[in-house]
């Protein structure tokens, strides 16, 4: 591997864990600067589409989650040239709403296709593979004890992220 290819994936791994931020902390003008206008983005049956699709569907597909965190694990980027695939495993927590808040975690796979256009690598493609998934309660006990006093996630922009002036200059 060439010292090109090196930098590539650095650039893509970037981009890729954008794209987690982007979702988690619902700053949806970051998940639309990360696709090349042609792309195309698969959401299973839940959506298909371009990116400006996209990123209008988001605020409402995420509407009913409280938290999510797109955690991702085993990236393998192949690289050649200006055109670059992936393949990332997920594992996708959501967190409903109260009274009777639930867990849904989502166990797959990103599967992307990318382009360096202009210098820049963004996707032009971007397919999730549904592997597993679990559904439970929250264990409310457990959220109290070990949150402790520690500040609380959220998905918004008062999440503590934003007081970091570097990550909060991430957003587009």
């Amino acid at each position: 591997m060439d010292q090109e290819d090196i930098l590539a994936q650095v650039a893509l791994r970037d981009l890729v864990m954008r794209y987690c931020r982007g979702c988690d902390r619902r700053d949806f003008a970051l998940v639309r600067s990360l696709y090349h206008d042609d792309a195309i983005d698969e959401h299973g049956t839940m959506f298909r589409g371009g990116p400006d699709e996209f990123v209008a569907w988001l605020p409402e597909a995420m509407a009913q989650w409280e938290l999510t965190v797109h955690t991702i694990a085993n990236s393998l980027f192949a690289v050649e040239g200006d055109r670059a695939e992936g393949a990332h495993h997920v594992r996708a927590y959501h967190r409903t709403l109260l009274p009777d808040r639930r867990e849904l975690i989502v166990h797959g796979r990103y599967l992307d296709r990318y382009e360096r256009r202009d210098g820049t690598w963004k996707f032009t493609h971007r397919s999730l593979v549904f592997d597993h998934g679990e559904m439970r309660a929250v264990d409310e006990a457990a959220m109290r004890a070990l949150g402790g006093e520690a500040p609380a996630g959220t998905s918004g922009r008062d999440d503590p992220s934003w007081t970091y002036e570097l990550l909060a200059r991430l957003a587009v």
